[in-house]
């Protein structure tokens, strides 16, 4: 019986689990974008959200904390005086889980862990630039100036 056990053991000891989540977690950090199975990425989004929350405020307390889960001084830095300044507004929510079928190999789901605020595809609230022509609305306008001004040369004739 499971009675208790919140979280997915992913099929590892204590040990082994740890150790992959922090190496995960390093790398999508690093590369803000991973591919990995699905049970993996939902079990890395409960284990690095609470870290992006802790690097909100840096302390030198949030620091040593999350640097005892992550144990990569490269990721901590990069987590700190970049990821934080982007999800500096963001209330929750930092991680993406997006499902990409099945593995080739063995069938197994896989899905891309991306951080929210890196990806300017999906991202509603990013800058974009303003278009300088306007071709549907633009048309119609000038084909009713065109028609209204052709009217009145006609009746001048």
């Amino acid at each position: 019986m499971r009675h208790g056990k919140k979280f997915n053991h992913l099929g590892r000891q204590t040990a082994h689990r740890k150790a992959m989540l922090a190496n995960m977690a390093c790398s999508l950090i690093e590369h803000k974008r991973i591919n990995t199975t699905v049970a993996k990425a939902k079990a890395l989004r409960q284990f690095v959200e609470p870290l992006i929350t802790k690097s909100k405020s840096d302390t030198t307390h949030n620091r040593r904390v999350v640097f005892s889960y992550l144990r990569n001084k490269y990721a901590v830095t990069e987590l700190f005086k970049e990821v934080s300044v982007k999800v500096a507004d963001r209330p929750g929510g930092y991680v993406r889980i997006i499902k990409m079928g099945n593995r080739q190999g063995d069938n197994a789901s896989m899905a891309m862990v991306e951080l929210v605020d890196y990806n300017d595809v999906y991202n509603p609230n990013a800058k974009k630039k303003k278009k300088t022509t306007r071709r549907g609305r633009s048309k119609k306008v000038e084909t009713a100036v065109e028609t209204v001004e052709s009217k009145e040369e006609k009746s001048e004739e």
